[in-house]
């Protein structure tokens, strides 16, 4: 089987399948709409299930316009083709600390279904209001990994993961006044945690959280 397809403006990957269980995914941002629409073209063909994270306005029509039948989600700049399976590889929750939250939660929530896992999404549970979390933690039960969304001081992960026995994949976001330093101040207080079940993903990256907690669950699985 051809392992990489040249496209000349790109080298495709097809045999990450194999190597690592799941596509390569299209990182939109920097590449021109016909690069995009021509990867997930090629993707397809090679049989394949695209999707793009980052995508552009303009990026995100020409991929409505050339497959009606795929899954925007413009709050999370993603754009999927439906699975060609049920989710089969368990369940992850995805909880935000604010609404601010939302869109990084987005990307997260979109990754997990690409790739074929169960989302349980909890919104709006940040540590200003710390019963919220408490009614929400029988949505947990039975989770994998959950993946915990959150900006301003990032205390939401840890908090989590004094209630839960499972990995917490930690997400920081830029949301915050000033002294967040656009997510950095989150970053570094989840990267302190005293929780041991929380690990941290890079600021606003949605994908890379709910990839790494789609790998657990699929691990979990075997």
């Amino acid at each position: 089987m051809e392992q990489t397809s040249d496209m000349g403006f790109a080298k495709v990957d097809l045999d990450r399948q194999r190597r690592c269980g799941f596509p390569e995914v299209i990182y939109a941002e920097g590449k021109t709409v016909e690069a995009v629409v021509s990867i997930f073209e090629r993707q397809q063909r090679c049989g394949i299930v695209p999707f793009a994270t980052r995508v552009k306005p303009e990026q995100m029509e020409a991929l409505k316009d050339r497959f009606p039948n795929g899954i925007a989600n413009d709050l999370a700049r993603t754009f999927r083709m439906p699975p060609n399976r049920k989710p089969d590889l368990g369940k992850v929750a995805v909880l935000t600390a604010g609404t601010s939250d939302q869109p990084v939660a987005e990307e997260a929530v979109e990754t997990l279904l690409w790739m074929g896992v169960e989302v349980v999404l909890i919104h709006d549970v940040g540590v200003a209001g710390p019963h919220r979390l408490v009614e929400n933690l029988p949505q947990m039960e039975g989770c994998a990994a959950a993946v915990v969304i959150a900006g301003m001081e990032g205390a939401l992960p840890s908090v989590v993961g004094g209630y839960v026995d499972f990995p917490v994949v930690a997400v920081p976001t830029s949301v915050g006044y000033g002294a967040n330093f656009g997510g950095i101040s989150a970053l570094l207080g989840m990267l302190n945690s005293c929780a041991s079940n929380v690990t941290v993903v890079n600021i606003d990256a949605g994908f890379k959280g709910g990839y790494v907690a789609g790998l657990i669950a699929k691990n979990q699985r075997k």
